[in-house]
């Protein structure tokens, strides 16, 4: 698993938005959360996490290895 620090996102609008994003990775086998309130992003597979972040602040929010 790996787990992202998700800055910005404010309704579950955003966890959908961010969801969508993370789950067409190539590598992502599954978003198994992301959460506005805990500010983060958990993703089960062997995706880049460089490309994980990327695909995040491509929605408008700040991402971080966490």
């Amino acid at each position: 698993m790996q787990k992202l620090k998700v800055s910005g996102m404010t309704c579950e609008h955003c966890e959908k938005a961010v969801e969508r994003a993370l789950a067409q990775l190539p590598g992502v086998t599954r978003v198994v959360k992301v959460s506005c309130a805990d500010e983060e992003a958990i993703v089960d597979g062997k995706a880049d996490m460089q490309a994980l972040i990327e695909a995040i602040e491509q929605e408008g929010y700040t991402a971080a290895a966490a």
